[in-house]
């Protein structure tokens, strides 16, 4: 264990509403890399998309946050971050990535008594930050102008990624695919779930909206919250933001 690579993972993404697979996730991910025997994963952190993403029954980002927060009071290292979710605006996968880095950076120096101005090999200390995904979001790259090439490779070379495979998808077909993955392929761990969890938020929300059962699809403590706050039903745009609070 003292030669592992100490490793955080980061999950971007809407998590409306967070589901059992997207906690699961990150079980298979830190399971696979300790079985390289090259890592050691200390935390995982789940950063829920802005507002300003403008993506389709995307309720306000504090009930999002708040619902995560529920799903993870059983977790013992992974925790919720509201950084992404409070800034002005959307942030692009990278920024979120580069702001994560330099937090560990700055904890690791305030940590070691180190002085940040000092070179880059007596900071050593950062933990390194990966990004967690499932096969989707790699095939997602090759969508045109969803994502820049230039934040595509610094994502891969700079921070590495954690792919966690899907029923219907083929991830070594997407980085062979791609001159950029391809390249750095050596920094993209692929990790298969052997339990296919195919649970989908959108179908969670059509579920909930046809006041259908989303029971062991989420957890309960999520549930409750939804149900209690009247959101994924008609108009739950304006009911989530009617029952915003503190």
């Amino acid at each position: 264990m003292k030669n592992r690579i100490p490793v955080v993972l980061l999950a971007c993404g809407s998590f409306n509403p967070i589901t059992n697979m997207h906690l699961r996730l990150f079980e298979v991910a830190r399971d696979h890399l300790h079985q390289t025997g090259m890592y050691q994963v200390i935390e995982g952190i789940i950063s829920p998309v802005n507002d300003n993403y403008g993506k389709k029954d995307l309720v306000p980002s504090h009930h999002r946050v708040t619902m995560a927060r529920l799903a993870l009071k059983t977790s013992d290292w992974i925790r919720v971050d509201s950084w992404e979710s409070e800034q002005a605006q959307w942030m692009e996968t990278v920024k979120v990535l580069r702001h994560h880095q330099n937090q560990l950076l700055r904890s690791a120096t305030q940590m070691e008594g180190l002085d940040p101005g000092k070179a880059p090999s007596d900071r050593a200390a950062a933990p390194e930050l990966k990004l967690l995904c499932g096969a989707d979001v790699l095939k997602s790259f090759q969508t045109p102008n969803l994502w820049k090439d230039a934040h595509i490779q610094e994502i891969v070379e700079k921070f590495g990624l954690v792919c966690v495979s899907r029923a219907g998808h083929d991830p070594k077909r997407y980085i062979l695919s791609s001159p950029i993955l391809c390249k750095y392929q050596h920094n993209i761990q692929l990790a298969r779930e052997p339990v296919l969890n195919e649970i989908s938020a959108t179908y969670v929300r059509r579920a909930l909206g046809q006041g259908q059962s989303v029971k062991y699809l989420l957890p309960d403590a999520v549930i409750a919250y939804i149900k209690n706050h009247g959101l994924y039903m008609t108009d739950n745009s304006q009911k989530g933001r009617s029952t915003q609070g503190n």
